[in-house]
């Protein structure tokens, strides 16, 4: 068996079928809007989200990036979840590029609520920026408060806050990044799990196994200002219709077979919550994420300290990663007292079998070394 990578699902490789249509592609200039495979993925894109125009962008960063530009102005703020990842993972983006301050509010184990927005949402004065935009992920790519996995936030709740907030004249954007995943898991379409939302991102490269793009989609005239900015940012692509040849694979194949992640991510989750020293609530894996924490700060004797040197070195989470790729298993820590698996269509139940049996012997031997 190869490596079991489970650090992420964008690690996914494209399938034959991604890479025979690639092939195959029929191309043109997409910035001349003459690519017929760029606009075959948009139309198709729009239709089932039920919305009037979709746009190709490289990355599912940017694609939050230029939502954000479009729907706001310089010195407004952002509000969004305190974990999420246009927050965390986007390397300050709001603010270099649209000049935003990001209003983070702590979520509950199911995300952020309207009564957790509400008391945070600013008028412009003399004094203070105003609320230019609400930020919403689903699912939730980290939430260390509820160990267990991604969070499903069931889309009346976020559609309540489309509705107040519109109410206000505030825009709402989705990171959808894994809505499909959502959906799955809620037994949803994905039109149902964004209704309300002025726009939405998802990505092609994630548990859709294409290897490159993300779409964002909304209204034609939020469309065509997009566009505008993915050209500012460097993302007007050429003939990208290869790239979108897969995504159309990804599209129409790849959410039918969600499910499969789904199962073997809550088989790990609870063969993991078996195991001591971890902790997890295999209830709460829902898709494909599953998040555990470990006892804090473990520690192990190093061979100094059997040596007599006297020196101790910590057993946390970026320990347990380097064992567990010594011996062909690849995961994250978050934290040195948590860690991150992702199931995808390249981890089979052979594979999630494997990652458990490695981790436990690395447990047990590191209990033993206690021991002694």
């Amino acid at each position: 068996m190869g490596l079991v990578d489970l650090r992420s699902d964008t690690v996914t490789r494209p399938s034959p079928a991604m890479r025979r249509a690639m092939a195959e592609a029929e191309v043109g200039d997409d910035v001349y809007r003459e690519d017929p495979t760029v606009n075959r993925l948009e139309a198709r894109v729009a239709e089932i989200f039920h919305r009037q125009a979709a746009l190709f962008v490289p990355t599912g960063s940017m694609g939050n990036q230029v939502a954000v530009k479009v729907h706001t102005h310089h010195g407004q703020e952002v509000v969004c979840e305190e974990q999420c990842h246009i927050f965390n993972y986007e390397m300050a983006a709001m603010a270099a590029i649209s000049g935003c301050l990001a209003r983070t509010v702590r979520g509950g184990e199911s995300g952020l609520s309207w009564d957790r927005i509400a008391p945070v949402l600013r008028q412009a004065s003399a004094n203070r920026a105003g609320t230019g935009l609400i930020s919403l992920e689903n699912t939730l790519n980290i939430n260390l408060r509820a160990l267990g996995g991604g969070t499903v936030t069931d889309p009346s709740v976020f559609e309540e806050v489309c509705r107040e907030a519109h109410a206000r004249k505030i825009p709402v954007h989705l990171d959808g990044a894994r809505i499909f995943n959502a959906a799955t898991a809620l037994g949803r379409s994905v039109e149902e799990m964004t209704q309300g939302f002025d726009s939405v991102m998802f990505c092609l490269s994630k548990g859709l196994g294409a290897p490159v793009g993300s779409l964002v989609v909304g209204g034609k005239d939020f469309i065509e200002e997009a566009r505008r900015f993915r050209k500012i940012l460097g993302g007007g692509m050429r003939q990208a219709g290869v790239l979108a040849a897969a995504g159309l694979v990804a599209l129409e194949e790849s959410p039918r077979h969600l499910h499969r992640d789904h199962e073997n991510a809550k088989f790990l989750a609870e063969g993991l919550a078996g195991l001591p020293g971890i902790q997890l609530d295999p209830e709460k894996v829902k898709t494909n994420i599953l998040i555990f924490g470990l006892d804090a700060h473990v520690e192990q004797t190093s061979s100094e300290s059997r040596s007599g040197a006297g020196a101790r070195a910590e057993f946390d989470s970026f320990e347990i990663s380097r064992r567990l790729a010594q011996q062909g298993v690849l995961a994250n820590g978050l934290n040195p007292t948590a860690m991150r698996m992702v199931t995808h269509y390249d981890v089979d139940r052979a594979g999630c079998e494997l990652a458990l049996k490695v981790l436990e012997e690395i447990l047990t031997e590191n209990r033993a070394a206690l021991a002694r």
